[in-house]
C-alpha cells in the first residue's frame, strides 16, 4: 500500500474512481472519499490546511493519476522523491560521549567565570555531575583523581578543583539511585500496638490489681 494508514479499502476505492468515465460521479466520489479519510483520521483537523493534505494524499495513492475538479492543485510527483537536506549535528568530537555534549557547553561556560568562590563551587558541582554519569556508564568505583584528570581534558586544563575539595563518595552517588521501597502501615509497629491494645480489652485481664 502507497500509504497504509488508510488501509487497502481506500486504496482501492481511490483507484476505481480513476477508472470512472463520467467526470461529474468521479468528482462526487473523490469528495467521498477525503470525508471517508477525514472520518478516519479526526486528528488531522487540527493540522494547517488538513482538507489540503487529504487532498494530497489522494493523488499520491492514486500515483497521480486521478483527474478531478479538487479545491487544491495536486501536489507536483517530483517531490515525493526529493531527500530531505541533512541536518547538520556538531562539528566538534566529543571527548567522552558518556558524558555528553551538554556539560562540554557547562565546562566551557564554566572557564570564563571570574576566580572566586562561585567558581570554586561551579567547578567542584561540575566534577560531582561527571562522577554521577561516569557511574550510570560504568558501575564500577571511579577515583577522584579520574574526575579531575577528564574535567582537565574536557575544560583544556582551565578548571582544577581546589586540593582540600571532597567529591561525594561512590557509595553515596550509588545509593541516592537505589529506588527507596514505599512504607507500607500496619507492620511491626502498629502490630505490636494493636496487640497491646487487644491485651488491655482481654475480658480476662479486667479486674486484675496491679
Amino acid at each position: 500500500m502507497i500509504i497504509p494508514e488508510y488501509g487497502r479499502n481506500i486504496q482501492e476505492m481511490i483507484l476505481f474512481t480513476c477508472t470512472v468515465e463520467d467526470r461529474e460521479k468521479r468528482n462526487k466520489a473523490a469528495k467521498f472519499i477525503v470525508n471517508i479519510m477525514a472520518q478516519m483520521h479526526p486528528q488531522v483537523k487540527d493540522t494547517i490546511d488538513y482538507k489540503r493534505k487529504l487532498w494530497d494524499h489522494m493523488y499520491i495513492i492514486s500515483n497521480f493519476q486521478l483527474d478531478v475538479d479538487s479545491p487544491f492543485p495536486p501536489p507536483p510527483p517530483l517531490t515525493l522523491s526529493e531527500k530531505p537536506e541533512k541536518i547538520s549535528y556538531h562539528d566538534k568530537e566529543i571527548e567522552f560521549k558518556h558524558y555528553g555534549k551538554n556539560i562540554a557547553m557547562i565546562i566551557e561556560k564554566a572557564t570564563e567565570f571570574p576566580e572566586g568562590a562561585e567558581k570554586d563551587a561551579l567547578v567542584k558541582a561540575i566534577a560531582i555531575h561527571l562522577k554521577k554519569s561516569y557511574l550510570n556508564w560504568n558501575r564500577e568505583s571511579v577515583t577522584d583523581e579520574l574526575i579531575e584528570e577528564h574535567l582537565r581534558i574536557l575544560s583544556k586544563g582551565q578548571l582544577k578543583l581546589k586540593e582540600d575539595v571532597r567529591l561525594t563518595t561512590t557509595s553515596d552517588l550509588l545509593a541516592r539511585n537505589k529506588v527507596k521501597k514505599p512504607f507500607k502501615p500496619g507492620r511491626s509497629g502498629n502490630n505490636s500496638n494493636s496487640n497491646q491494645g487487644g491485651s488491655n480489652n482481654n475480658p480476662a485481664n479486667r479486674g486484675r490489681k496491679k
